[in-house]
């Protein structure tokens, strides 16, 4: 009996880290539903407010591993994969979802559309299964099947249909390709540097977004720079 409050109050600890780290789930398939809200707008041809909506899925996708790792989920909840459900949520949301944005948008020929978003769900599928995506200094190995910033760039930028054809096919080959590409949070070098450009284009995005994607030309130049920089960071590097 003299142990009971301490058993009592262990209990009761381990009931609220267990609330908490289910919360953390929670939080992170809410991404999937807002994946499911960004395909019903991309069904209305409401472009702007999808790549709103994917824009809150991926702010989700920021924050729900610091979360995750200080609510010690794995340990506290080992029933749930926290990395399975991550990877099931960033596929809905990085591939399937604009993989139909691609497929829909005109901006591609009209016989290629299927190809096309056929071509970014395999190889976005076949990239998320890869173990060795990332490299020992936190680089991806291969283009990160980032589809719905491609996606948004072909919307912003509103190439010719050959162009935006070459440039689904381009990041395909890529995937697969012995390259980095920077993680803007993990990569410690040029980290500030990165990490500033990042908060720069969830800026100029934003603004792209709000003008219907229809955006000023400052814009627009700001974006090109910053995918160069992010491209260009990786690709610089020595192999994968």
């Amino acid at each position: 009996m003299r142990n009971l409050p301490a058993r009592l109050g262990q209990r009761r600890t381990l009931t609220i880290a267990r609330v908490q780290a289910f919360a953390v789930h929670v939080l992170t398939a809410s991404g999937a539903a807002l994946g499911l809200l960004a395909l019903i707008f991309a069904i209305g041809g409401h472009w702007a407010i999808m790549f709103l909506t994917l824009g809150a899925a991926l702010i989700i996708d920021g924050i729900d591993g610091p979360l995750a790792r200080a609510a010690n989920v794995g340990e506290v909840l080992p029933r749930w994969s926290g990395d399975t459900l991550d990877l099931v949520v960033d596929f809905t949301t990085y591939v399937f979802v604009p993989a139909y944005a691609i497929a829909d948008s005109g901006l591609v020929p009209d016989f290629l559309a299927i190809p096309c978003g056929a071509v970014v769900v395999i190889t976005g599928a076949i990239y998320f299964a890869d173990r060795d995506m990332k490299t020992r200094d936190n680089h991806f190995r291969g283009f990160p099947a980032v589809w719905n910033v491609v996606a948004f760039y072909l919307y912003v930028l509103q190439p010719p249909e050959w162009g935006g054809a070459a440039m689904i096919a381009i990041f395909a080959v890529l995937t697969f390709a012995p390259v980095k590409f920077v993680h803007p949070l993990r990569v410690r070098s040029l980290r500030p540097l990165t990490v500033g450009l990042m908060a720069a284009w969830t800026v100029l995005a934003a603004l792209a977004v709000a003008q219907n994607l229809d955006a000023d030309t400052w814009i627009v130049t700001g974006l090109c720079l910053i995918a160069l920089y992010f491209l260009g960071a990786g690709l610089l590097t020595r192999r994968a």
